[in-house]
């Protein structure tokens, strides 16, 4: 397999559009450009049913971003712009994106023994079973410890042997929160002070950690979220500065982190995958986390319905933060719905990814050689396939398979046109 030295992650529009150049709010203050709803021709008497829904749900804060604009921003039952609110399991992909700065900075490398970090004998494993364990395994849920133990102590007594590492998927606390450690021990800095010098100081967030337990959480702003989502939906940069520079390392955080879950990434979720495994479970499950999100949509989760998700072909940036109402660990079943309420308000055909009629999955995928299309009915359709820049590689009719043994190496997209809905789906060619 050839290494992948840079990948753009940057998704195409419809081509009748230009791709437009994100905003980036200011650093200090509470300025923020926003952008109104009826000038996107979006069907705004929608938007108080997507607020009242809200609201019941037990919603604290709602924005919406379009190009980096605020497009929605609604608080709820006296919570306001300023207030703090946790992020819970959503830090966990703020923890990978400064694992990946760590690691750009020489500090850290993935591939290496997570005991280079955290010293031998940090599990109660045979230490050749330990030896096993990569930091990038506990960026995938797939260290091969055994959760039943304990789903959140850290202590090596609770991390016992239950399979080999990357051999299993489960959503397991322990590993993960390991990681502060890790991150402490190879860059010498406090994980708040390293959030600081690394991510806050140079987009304008606010926020702290706070260690509860064994556990680690992220308090912030919804805006500071906001802000987070927009440095992600940029592959890392802010404003022209780099952030996170390792783009080998981005491409690894918005694609399978492994075969066994492929909605996972390094603690991102992946929409649009042909299957996934929820937390607290080990069953795999058909079809897309969201299936009324659009297909490319990375998203932070977090316990209660604490959601950034990220939209990068339509330049979306969605922020929710609340209570729990019921929800639970990781709630997608509440995040789709609120996919359900936006679809009803981005109801332009060049902004809204509507469903084709029946489910599509690319397979393999990455792949090398050929990529296999498959659709739930023969109604016809047109696919066109363009690269990471936007450029048209070609266009057929009813075509399953594609040869792609000559593209270069990166992102692709396919887009299908069936009886009028379009819908996109993302590949990787190694």
């Amino acid at each position: 397999m050839k290494t992948i030295t840079t990948i753009v992650f940057t998704f195409f529009l419809f081509t009748s559009l230009q791709a437009q150049n994100l905003y980036f709010p200011p650093l200090t203050g509470n300025n923020w450009d926003t952008i109104s709803p009826t000038n996107l021709g979006w069907c705004t008497s929608e938007i108080d049913t997507l607020y009242d829904y809200l609201e019941q749900e037990d919603t604290k804060a709602f924005i919406l971003l379009k190009d980096g604009k605020i497009v929605l921003e609604k608080y709820f039952n006296g919570f306001e712009v300023d207030s703090n609110w946790v992020w819970f399991s959503a830090g966990k992909s703020l923890m990978s994106t400064m694992i990946g700065i760590a690691q750009s900075e020489g500090d850290l490398n993935i591939n290496n023994k997570a005991s280079d970090y955290l010293g031998t004998g940090w599990t109660n494993m045979p230490q050749n079973k330990e030896d096993l364990i990569k930091v990038r395994h506990q960026l995938s849920m797939s260290t091969g410890l055994d959760e039943t133990v304990s789903f959140s102590c850290t202590d090596d007594t609770c991390l016992q042997y239950l399979t080999d590492a990357g051999s299993r998927w489960f959503y397991h606390n322990a590993p993960y929160s390991l990681l502060k450690e890790t991150l402490q021990n190879a860059t010498n800095l406090n994980i708040n002070t390293y959030t600081t010098l690394k991510i806050k100081l140079k987009i304008g967030m606010n926020g702290f950690w706070l260690p509860i337990g064994d556990n680690n959480f992220f308090f912030s702003t919804p805006r500071s979220m906001a802000r987070f989502g927009l440095l992600t939906l940029n592959r890392g940069e802010w404003n022209g500065n780099s952030v996170l520079s390792d783009t080998t390392y981005y491409n690894q955080t918005t694609t399978p982190s492994q075969s066994l879950n492929p909605a996972y990434g390094y603690l991102w979720w992946l929409n649009g995958q042909s299957s996934y495994i929820l937390p607290n479970s080990t069953v795999s499950v058909s079809g897309s986390i969201a299936p009324d999100a659009p297909s490319d949509l990375i998203l932070a989760a977090g316990a209660q319905g604490q959601f950034c998700a990220v939209v990068p072909s339509q330049n979306l940036v969605m922020i929710r933060m609340g209570g729990s109402n019921g929800q639970n660990l990781v709630p997608t079943d509440f995040h789709n719905d609120i996919w359900k309420q936006l679809n009803q308000i981005i109801c332009t055909s060049t902004s809204t990814t509507q469903s084709l009629t029946a489910p599509i999955t690319l397979f393999p995928n990455p792949a090398t050689n050929q990529i296999n299309l498959k659709m739930g009915n023969s109604e016809p359709f047109t696919t066109h396939i363009y690269n990471a820049t936007g450029q048209l590689i070609q266009a057929n009719q009813n075509t399953f398979s594609f040869d792609i043994s000559n593209y270069p190496n990166g992102f692709y997209f396919l887009k299908i046109v069936q009886k009028g809905k379009i819908q996109t789906a993302k590949f990787l060619k190694l």
